[in-house]
This record gives C-alpha cells, sequence and structure tokens, in this order.
C-alpha cells in the first residue's frame, strides 16, 4: 500500500491518479466485469490477505494452545485497544461482533427502557434487518412501531422536519432507528442534528453505521448517539465476519447482557455481544487492516476519493432525459454510494441487465424506499475514472 503523501490534503489526493492507480495494484482483481458494487463488501489488499492466510494457517497449526494462553487473555484486548482508537473513543464502549447487523440486533433486542404501550420509530431507508427486529419488539414487549416514509426529493430540512413531525405526533415514542448512510441510495443521514432533536424529546438513537465507518470522515462520540452498530468488512477492509458493537459508557445499563450471559460482568461491554467462537484469524488480521487503512489516508482520503468518483459520474448523468439520480447533490447528504433510476421504466432489472451484458458494468438493483426501485452504483478503491467514464457513456446512450 503506498503512503499517503504527509502534506497533501485530502482532496489533492483524491485526484491523484498515481497515488490510487498505485493503490489500486494492491489488490487483486479477478477477471470479468467492473464492478461499480463495493458496497456490498470490501476487498482485501493483498497484504492483509496474505496475513489472514498466514493467521488461519497458525490457528489450526497452534490450535486451543495459542487461543487460550495468548488470544483471549492477551490479544484480542490489544486489538479491541486498537480499534477503539481507530474510532477515538474508550476501550470499554466498544466489543467485536460478526457484523453491523449483529451488532444492531444485540442493541435492539437488549435495550431495557420500553414499557407496553411505548413507540419505536423507524424509516423506509432502514435496513430490512434493522425493521424487522424493531417490529419484533411489538410482539416481545408490547410496543406499538411508527414507520415514516422520507420526502423525495429529499433535503437535509426535509429529513429534520421528517423526524421533528413524527417526535411532535407520536408523544409515546421512547426508541428510533437512525441510518447513517442508508444502503437503498446512499442518503447520509444529518446525524447530529437528528440525534439532537431525539435527545430534546427523550428519545434515545440507535444509529446503523454499516456504510458510515471509513467511507464518512467522522467522529463517533460527537455524533449525539449512546448506541450504534457498525461493519470492519466494508470500508476499513477487514476479512468477512467483522463489526463492533458501541454503547457509550455512561449508557451501558441500558442494554442488558444478551441472553443473560455471565461470561463477563454485568459491567463489561463484552457481555453485550452474542456468545461463540470467533474468527480468531479474522481478529488477529485487524491490525494489518488498521495499518493499511492509515496509509491510504484514514477516513479523510478515502471519503474525498469516493466522492470525487461519485462526481464524476452524476455530473455526467444529473439532467439527461430519462435518468433520474435519486441522491441529492447536497454534500453533507451523500458519499461514494449514489443510485438512479430509468424513468421510462417501471422495472428496473432488465436495463441493470444490460448495464451488465452490453458495457461489462456490474451494479445492484434496490427496493423498499419511498421514492421507488432504483439502480445502486458504488465505486471502490480499485474504480478507476475511466470506469465512471464508461458509465457515463452507458446511461447516456441507454437513457
Amino acid at each position: 500500500m503506498p503512503a499517503a503523501r504527509d502534506n497533501a490534503t485530502a482532496l489533492e489526493l483524491a485526484r491523484d491518479e498515481d497515488f490510487w492507480q498505485r493503490v489500486a495494484e494492491s489488490y487483486t482483481v479477478e477477471p470479468g466485469p467492473i464492478n461499480l458494487e463495493n458496497g456490498y463488501f470490501g476487498r482485501m489488499t493483498d497484504k492483509v490477505l496474505a496475513a489472514y492466510k498466514s493467521h488461519i494457517d497458525y490457528v489450526n497449526r497452534s490450535n486451543s494452545v495459542y487461543v487460550r494462553q495468548q488470544f483471549d487473555s492477551h490479544d484480542s484486548e490489544q486489538i479491541r485497544q486498537q480499534l477503539a482508537e481507530l474510532v477515538q473513543v474508550a476501550t470499554e464502549e466498544v466489543a467485536i461482533t460478526r457484523c453491523a447487523s449483529e451488532s444492531l440486533q444485540v442493541l435492539i433486542r437488549n435495550y431495557n427502557g420500553l414499557q407496553p404501550g411505548d413507540q419505536v420509530l423507524i424509516c423506509d431507508l432502514d435496513y430490512i434487518s434493522v425493521q424487522s427486529a424493531m417490529r419484533w419488539l411489538a410482539k416481545s414487549r408490547g410496543v406499538e412501531v411508527i414507520e415514516i416514509t422520507h420526502v423525495h426529493p429529499a433535503s437535509y430540512d426535509s429529513l429534520l422536519d421528517s423526524y421533528e413531525a413524527a417526535f411532535k405526533q407520536y408523544p409515546r415514542l421512547k426508541l428510533m432507528a437512525l441510518t447513517h448512510v442508508t444502503h437503498r441510495t446512499g442518503l447520509v443521514m444529518p446525524v447530529q442534528a437528528i440525534a439532537e432533536r431525539a435527545k430534546a424529546h427523550g428519545i434515545d438513537v440507535i444509529l446503523d453505521g454499516a456504510h458510515a465507518l471509513a467511507q464518512l470522515d467522522f467522529k463517533l462520540d460527537e455524533l449525539g448517539v449512546a448506541f450504534a452498530g457498525y461493519n470492519l468488512q466494508k470500508w476499513i477492509g477487514a476479512p468477512l465476519s467483522l463489526g463492533f458493537v458501541y454503547i457509550a459508557r455512561e449508557r451501558l445499563g441500558s442494554i442488558d447482557a444478551d441472553m443473560g450471559d455471565t461470561r463477563y460482568a454485568d459491567d463489561d461491554i463484552r457481555s453485550r455481544a452474542p456468545y461463540g467462537t470467533p474468527n480468531i484469524p479474522a481478529w488477529m488480521t485487524l491490525p494489518t487492516v488498521f495499518e493499511e487503512h492509515y496509509a491510504m489516508g484514514g477516513a479523510a482520503v478515502k471519503q474525498a476519493r469516493l466522492n470525487y468518483l461519485r462526481d464524476i459520474w452524476v455530473e455526467g448523468v444529473r439532467g439527461l432525459e430519462g435518468i433520474e439520480v435519486l441522491t441529492p447533490d447536497d454534500q453533507r447528504l451523500y458519499c461514494g454510494i449514489t443510485a438512479f433510476r430509468f424513468t421510462r421504466h417501471e422495472d428496473q432489472q432488465p436495463l441493470l441487465e444490460k448495464l451488465l451484458q452490453d458495457y461489462n458494468l456490474f451494479t445492484v438493483g434496490r427496493t423498499g424506499a419511498g421514492c421507488g426501485p432504483c439502480i445502486r452504483v458504488t465505486p471502490g478503491f480499485s474504480t478507476s475514472v475511466a470506469d465512471l467514464q464508461l458509465l457515463v457513456r452507458a446511461l447516456t446512450e441507454l437513457a
């Protein structure tokens, strides 16, 4: 991995094609379609992959001798400390899990501040497993689920207004899900502003940060949320099977130990993570993952690069007759992920398939948002400017 120049700004590095060519060379990419669906999970660099394979071999050789004597008592805690440093919170506020969905389900099912008759809030842009978990609360706790649909096209004010209206209309709201980067369209929610309004109404926020970590440059403890779940297998570039849960230390008592877990003390956040043997080699790879992340310039440079690539294709097609870009251009509300649709077609799947068959461009369809079915485009760190220029040509011809 090439080291980012210390004297270069994030915006300068975002446009430094020589630097990103060297970054691209740090990944081994399978020949085939141009991947514009990098949002599912992240590709490991060759260095990370080599470390992961080495750790698999070592754990397989040493078996429980290493795990019992070294990993469980020492190495895992050092890795957790490095994770806490990455997100700039205290070590006792994070616990490693298998993914963001698991983290969020833990927070939702173990939140102990609900009584029968209380209300919980979701929206059309929340992840399906989050919506399902909140609906599960209705059955298990006797609460009412309130679901709102955001106005399209979204704006900073319309998003705040949607939540403020819900807070006023439903005075029994006690808990809400909030998604930092929505997986359907890439819309970035103004988390801090929404969390401030929720707090004023006595509503706790559980934040879905699955797509946010390392795609957005933010400070976790400044977002104003006490509970959050994150992935390490997307924009950080860790092996699959890694995420973490965040609980602000002063709010740990609001989340019960998972299934009454007694492995750790009640004041230890690790009792809130589901019990089970973790992917130990993947955990052991995290120090190398963090090293590669910092070498690339960290979240600030990654965000600048992904936004730059996004702007190339969006600026090339926004305004084309027959194409609607669904994600706004307000820099507070977008990231590398952006969605669009062909307005002359209700079913987007045939056009998605033409992008693949005729132009060798791999994208993914998304449904469930109030704005309708769409095609999601997500560049990655090995995506070139030429790849996005090809997308512009393809959309222009297909529009």
